[in-house]
């Protein structure tokens, strides 16, 4: 029934979808489209959202201007590496036990303070992931796309695309793959130049009532682990 229902869109219309012009058509021809290609979850809010004329976005607050709660909450993780990501995954907060283990945020330019630049432009977090590093790039990706969707318009996620695509040749080749995945829980399996390997869970928490603040990264180790004592020597340091 899906396929005979989707038969009937016309190639306009499925010009009109990629170009967010298509107001008109109804939740039911994008679910039986969602339905044809087999699209998950995400996939398919994916498609709901390009579909339809991208709403104009709340401004970003600078990120001096975090909330003084969050900053508190932040520092209050003392086995916890933690991170606030923005709308385009820059890296508007951390405390110091994730600059302990992924780098050194704070002597980051302003500009390059983003989750994509870590991945895809500093060679060490490309040798903190080690083998996982593919696995990891295509999950930002995957999740940048979804943001890509839910913030459409948003001219500064867009140059940020615009810029890791002229800067990385891996990230264009991934972006053009099209993967679509919300960032949810994931684990890292870490080689660590101080403390070896490090295995750390990572729950990415949204922050709704932050316009300027798309979530919480959080990374935790196993409790009474040999990644939650490497943790509790490097916050000792």
């Amino acid at each position: 029934m899906y396929k005979q229902h989707l038969t009937r869109v016309s190639i306009a219309h499925y010009t009109r979808l990629e170009q967010g012009n298509a107001d008109s058509v109804s939740d039911a021809v994008l679910q039986a489209i969602s339905a044809a290609l087999r699209l998950d979850a995400d996939e398919s809010a994916y498609l709901h959202r390009i579909a339809r004329r991208p709403r104009p976005c709340a401004p970003e607050t600078p990120s001096t201007d975090m909330p003084a709660g969050l900053r508190y909450l932040l520092d209050s993780f003392v086995l916890a590496p933690a991170l606030v990501v923005g709308r385009h995954i820059q890296i508007i907060g951390w405390n110091r036990l994730a600059i302990a283990v992924f780098g050194d945020f704070p002597a980051l330019p302003h500009d390059r303070r983003t989750l994509s630049h870590l991945l895809f432009t500093e060679p060490h977090l490309r040798e903190l992931l080690g083998p996982g590093w593919g696995q990891a790039a295509l999950a930002h990706v995957a999740h940048l796309r979804v943001l890509f969707g839910r913030y459409r318009g948003h001219t500064e996620l867009t140059a940020h695309i615009e810029n890791m695509q002229e800067l990385s040749p891996d990230f264009t080749r991934m972006w053009a793959e099209r993967p679509v995945a919300q960032v949810r829980n994931r684990m890292y399996a870490l080689h660590h130049p101080l403390v070896g390997e490090l295995t750390l869970h990572g729950e990415l928490i949204a922050l709704s009532d932050a316009p300027s603040c798309c979530g919480l990264d959080l990374f935790a180790a196993e409790p009474g682990s040999a990644s939650e004592q490497a943790l509790r020597e490097l916050g000792n340091q």
